[in-house]
């Protein structure tokens, strides 16, 4: 609630101020008729409702868009992991080919970070700098983009796999494809980010709200007299509730509670990563065994027992 209320502290003590000097001027001045039918306020209340109802509306929808690109965003790292894991040819099971999947996995991990802070307005490269070596944190610092600079990192590991025959052209490509999903992804989130709600549309709202609160006194006068003071207060913090709700909503990307969360969905994607990475390396661990029956002893080779 104080978070809540926080958000309108403003409104709300011009309202009662206003509820209060409106009362203290009906007492003085008993015998000035100020009252005015209450079907007036009435009729603005309707319209503003509708105007917020619309507004909150287009305000979620932005937002829900954002939840699913970002969902969109959890579903083609999942991808392209697995694709790195399944196509990357590694007969010999090396220490080299873990490496690169893992590098691989940290580094997808880095760019939803890098995305989530970089439209959230802070420093893309703050929360990666443990997620990225020395070479790769030095290349992406260079550019204004961060995210786009990793998967310009991912498209020269597949370009250097193509090369060394770790992959073949179609798997590039298939890989290349997921890529540029993850692309696109990111550019709808821009496109969100940079899109400015029609301002015009809140000033018409914030104003036809105004006129209404400073209208409805009038219209309580002869009913419940000073009982109109909370009650005027009351209707007036839900009528801005609701307007900043929907001006929170419909800029998901701006570090509030109520924005798409990105920070959580990143540490998810990045624990997911990880564990498919291990759990390649522990099923390598425990499955892979030569088994000789004249020999009944276990020798370490490669950092992998092996039953000999």
């Amino acid at each position: 609630m104080k978070y809540v209320l926080g958000k309108i502290k403003n409104e709300l003590a011009l309202v009662i101020f206003f509820c209060i000097a409106f009362e203290i001027f009906r007492y003085f001045f008993k015998t000035v008729s100020i009252n005015i039918p209450i079907a007036i306020p009435t009729i603005i209340g309707t319209i503003i409702s509708l105007l917020l109802a619309f507004k909150s509306n287009q305000a979620y929808d932005r937002w829900w868009e954002a939840r699913i690109i970002w969902g969109s965003i959890v579903n083609d790292s999942r991808t392209l992991l697995r694709q790195i894991i399944i196509f990357y040819n590694d007969p010999d099971f090396s220490v080299q080919a873990n490496d690169f999947k893992e590098k691989f996995a940290k580094r997808q991990a880095a760019w939803c970070y890098s995305l989530g802070q970089m439209l959230r307005e802070k420093d893309p490269t703050k929360t990666i700098k443990d997620l990225l070596d020395e070479d790769d944190l030095r290349f992406v610092k260079r550019h204004k983009h961060v995210p786009n600079a990793i998967l310009i990192l991912h498209a020269k590991d597949l370009k250097k796999a193509l090369t060394n025959n770790k992959i073949n052209v179609y798997q590039q490509v298939e890989i290349d494809n997921t890529l540029t999903r993850l692309c696109d992804s990111m550019g709808k989130c821009e496109r969100i980010k940079n899109t400015i709600f029609p301002t015009t549309y809140s000033m018409y709202i914030r104003f036809a709200l105004c006129l209404f609160i400073i209208l409805l006194p009038f219209g309580l006068i002869n009913t419940i007299g000073w009982l109109q003071i909370p009650l005027v207060t009351t209707i007036a913090a839900a009528f801005f509730l609701i307007e900043k709700m929907a001006i929170h909503l419909q800029d998901p990307f701006e570090n509030r509670p109520t924005d798409t969360p990105v920070s959580a969905i990143s540490i998810a994607i990045e624990k997911n990563l990880m564990q498919m990475v291990n759990e390649y390396q522990d099923e390598f661990d425990e499955e892979v065994y030569v088994y000789d029956a004249k020999a009944h002893h276990t020798q370490p080779l490669n950092n992998t027992y092996f039953v000999l």
